[in-house]
């Protein structure tokens, strides 16, 4: 993937998502806090150095993940995450992508950035709309 800052999250949002995950373990979250947490986790995957191919061989719910992005309007990364869904099907190993899907999937991913760079701003007003 394309080198990129890496996204940092307000206090406010850290602190919020330590909340929410305390709580799960004793209610269920709505679909709202689902949405929050499942973003904020997968982050990371996506700034990895074998981004959407790790987050497709990853032990997430894609489809949740997928659904939690749209719903914070994040279309910005749904779109990609969409169009690499065909990395769940590959090999675990990268490197045994053939040239073509490597050069596809290095196509997609040159969204992601532009994508991750929004983010904070999408969640912090998701916040205020939806969870405040």
């Amino acid at each position: 993937m394309l080198t990129q800052e890496t996204v940092e999250w307000p206090d406010q949002v850290d602190v919020l998502v330590e909340r929410l995950e305390s709580e799960a373990t004793e209610r269920a979250l709505s679909r709202e806090e689902r949405a929050l947490v499942d973003v904020y986790e997968t982050v990371p995957i996506l700034e990895s150095e074998d981004c959407l191919h790790e987050f497709w061989q990853s032990e997430v719910n894609q489809q949740r993940v997928i659904n939690s992005f749209d719903l914070i309007g994040a279309a910005a990364l749904v779109d990609p995450l969409n169009a690499s869904r065909w990395c769940g099907s590959c090999s675990p190993d990268r490197n045994d992508y053939s040239e073509t899907e490597a050069e596809y999937l290095a196509t997609i991913e040159e969204d992601l950035p532009a994508g991750l760079e929004e983010l904070v701003e999408l969640i912090l007003a998701f916040i205020e709309g939806e969870l405040e």
